[in-house]
């Protein structure tokens, strides 16, 4: 299916800004720990979805959100507003709190969040642990992390809004199993997966500081995933990444998707780096491109039933 054009398609520094991993990599260590912080609550109080992805949070207008969340018969939401740099907590009989987002230790925010729900009536416990990152320190003990560029949050929001924007229309073409377009606070990445309706081999696990059962579960199907990632030291600058469970026989000699993408062997993934996009003459037709690509490689070669899964298939 050839990538088409959003009457949305948007182009320039505004829609598509600038977002230099070196620049904010403080900020953004610091906001990856407060995510998880959030994250954990909705962990804890979500009824169990498969994939973990009760756990997730979704992009909107304004910044992050849990959606609601049950607590006995009431329901409360947390989100991140990186517009008005607040975190808003709000309850469905209409109690409500809020708390700047600022250069403060992830412990001062813990201490913080955690006062501010008990003033509310809700009384949450998380595990204070990390997840998925290297020698993490428990948040109620991080007074490492204390950065916040309120100019890189809001460039990131943009960007995380245009990436799901284009995700959702790729969304929208496949009728078989299908997360959705959400924002996973352990790897810090926005994602949507397509799953081929077949089980998969065991996952080996291996994420940091993540139980393997965990990994196991969410690779327990056989899958194709693209998402958008700021990156780290690794990769350090952000990008569109793509990738298959279990991974198909060829599938690391594919020609790239897209145009600038290429495949990592150490990532076992296709990357389109996003400054590549942002600066493109259609930053949609080149992202939508990429992560087309991508999936027919990894259903083609891995003999997904593709006119049963897919909209308008020929």
């Amino acid at each position: 299916m050839a990538p088409s054009i959003s009457k949305n398609d948007l182009s320039g520094s505004e829609a598509w800004p600038a977002l230099a991993y070196p620049a904010w990599k403080d900020t953004y260590a610091t906001l990856h720990m407060s995510s998880q912080i959030v994250g954990k609550i909705r962990l804890r109080q979500a009824p169990w979805l498969n994939h973990s992805w009760q756990v997730t949070l979704y992009p909107t207008v304004r910044g992050l959100t849990t959606s609601a969340m049950p607590y006995y018969n009431r329901l409360f939401q947390i989100d991140f507003d990186f517009v008005a740099h607040q975190l808003l907590i709000r309850s469905s009989d209409g109690a409500a709190a809020a708390m700047p987002l600022a250069a403060h230790s992830v412990a001062d925010f813990y201490q913080e969040l955690f006062a501010r729900l008990h003033q509310l009536g809700f009384d949450v416990a998380i595990h204070k642990t990390p997840n998925e990152v290297v020698d993490p320190i428990p948040f109620d003990q991080d007074h490492v992390h204390a950065s916040y560029d309120a100019d890189y949050v809001a460039r990131f929001h943009r960007v995380l809004l245009q990436a799901a924007r284009v995700l959702q229309e790729f969304r929208g073409r496949f009728i078989g199993k299908s997360s959705p377009v959400h924002f996973f606070w352990g790897s810090f990445d926005l994602a949507v997966t397509r799953f081929s309706g077949r089980s998969a081999p065991l996952h080996p696990g291996g994420a940091p500081n993540c139980p393997d059962r965990v990994m196991q579960e969410a690779y327990s199907h056989e899958l194709a995933s693209v998402g958008f990632w700021p990156g780290n030291e690794q990769l350090p600058y952000p990008a569109f990444y793509a990738y298959a469970y279990p991974v198909p026989a060829g599938f690391d000699r594919a020609p790239p998707p897209s145009e600038k993408s290429f495949y990592d062997s150490a990532l076992g993934e296709f990357i389109l780096p996003y400054d590549e996009v942002r600066q493109a003459a259609s930053p949609d037709a080149m992202l939508l491109e990429f992560v087309q690509g991508s999936y027919e490689a990894a259903a083609t070669l891995g003999h997904w039933d593709r006119r049963a899964l897919e909209l308008g298939f020929n």
